[in-house]
C-alpha cells in the first residue's frame, strides 16, 4: 500500500520579471526581498519563481521572514521550506503557509521550531 501525499496548497509561481510587476519594485529592490528572505523562491522549470500565495495586497506576507528564518535553522534549504510551507501539516490541521495567512504566525514557528 503507497502512502498518500499529503494535500498541498495550488498556487501560481510568479517569476522575477512577475514580481517586479506584481511588487510594483524595481528588479534590484524584489532581488534584495530575496536576499533578506522577505520572500523564498526556487528554481522551477529552470527559472526563479516565487509562490504567489506568498504575496499579500502586493506585498509580501510579514510572517513569511522569521518563519523561513526558522526552517533555516532547522535545517531546511529554500526548496524543503517552501514544499513544507505548501503541504498540510497534521499537527496544524491546514497548510503552514494557510496558517499563516490566517494571522496563527506563533502556532507554525512553534512547530517548525520542532523540526529541527
Amino acid at each position: 500500500m503507497t502512502a498518500v501525499p499529503a494535500p498541498r496548497v495550488e498556487t501560481d509561481w510568479l517569476t522575477l520579471p512577475e514580481l517586479v510587476e506584481v511588487l510594483g519594485e524595481p528588479l534590484g529592490r524584489v532581488r534584495r526581498l530575496l536576499d533578506e528572505f522577505q520572500l523564498v523562491g526556487s528554481r522551477r522549470d529552470g527559472a526563479l519563481k516565487v509562490p504567489a500565495i506568498f504575496i499579500v495586497d502586493g506585498r509580501p506576507l510579514t510572517s513569511l521572514r522569521g518563519t523561513v528564518f526558522v526552517l533555516h535553522d532547522a535545517g531546511f534549504d529554500d526548496d524543503e521550506a517552501i514544499d513544507w510551507l505548501l503541504t498540510e501539516d497534521d499537527s496544524i490541521g491546514v497548510a503552514p503557509i494557510e496558517a499563516l495567512l490566517a494571522g496563527r504566525k506563533s502556532e507554525v514557528r512553534r512547530v517548525a521550531q520542532a523540526l529541527a
